[in-house]
């Protein structure tokens, strides 16, 4: 082969060897389309956006209906630490009675948690809410355990409950309702543990009486801090 022959056969490797990477070089990929989530939040100020998942009309409401400041409680009747946490959110109340509100959202995540809840809605339509939660709250210890809650069907008797009426109302299609619709934002929120607490839209992500009570009087018209 002669000279100009071997130039001409190099030439033609090189060029088939450039037009080989052109075609086996990877190609930039679009950026993956993420389906847009069901719950956000902002992480500078725990503000959670899906606010409407927060506050239902159906709920139990303790406090002035125009309170500048809402402690939304994610709240398990058979959680022990939301039994520990309730006289702590009532001296929250109390401090500032005209300032905040609280807004109970069941969340069904233990043994007799629904059993409770629906008890304690039936309480609500006696129009004896609060001294029956109390109540249950109070025994908790004795019923923790139980499938058929048994003590805090007592202690609600005693607080003066109509067990009977109970009975008969707590599987209304009303509250079938309320906890279907409270256990369907618990999954939009993203709960995964009680009690979870938001503060007019902000999430309590140091958990703690303190904390909790910071968050409250950082939430509070100015001139009331």
């Amino acid at each position: 082969m002669n000279r100009r022959s071997i130039v001409v056969a190099v030439c033609i490797l090189l060029i088939a060897g450039f037009g080989a990477a052109v075609l086996f070089k990877p190609q930039p990929q679009p950026p993956q389309q993420t389906a847009p989530a069901v719950e956000t939040s902002d992480a500078s100020t725990g503000a959670v956006e899906n606010q409407q998942a927060l506050v239902r009309f159906h709920s139990p409401t303790f406090g002035p209906a125009d309170a500048p400041v809402t402690i939304v409680e994610f709240f398990d009747p058979s959680c022990e630490a939301c039994r520990a946490f309730y006289p702590i959110v009532k001296q929250i109340m109390a401090k500032y009675p005209d300032q905040v509100r609280l807004v109970l959202r069941y969340t069904l995540f233990h043994q007799g948690s629904e059993e409770v809840s629906r008890l304690l809605e039936a309480a609500r339509l006696q129009d004896i809410y609060e001294p029956v939660l109390e109540a249950v709250l109070e025994a908790q210890p004795a019923w923790h355990d139980d499938p058929q809650v048994t003590k805090a069907w007592e202690a609600a008797k005693a607080a003066g409950l109509d067990i009977a009426k109970a009975r008969e109302d707590m599987h209304s299609a009303r509250i079938d309702g309320i906890l279907e619709k409270d256990m369907q934002d618990v999954e939009a929120v993203g709960i995964r543990g009680t009690p979870t607490f938001f503060v007019n839209g902000r999430q309590l992500t140091q958990f703690g009486p303190d904390p909790l009570l910071r968050l409250v009087e950082e939430s509070l018209p100015k001139a009331q801090n």
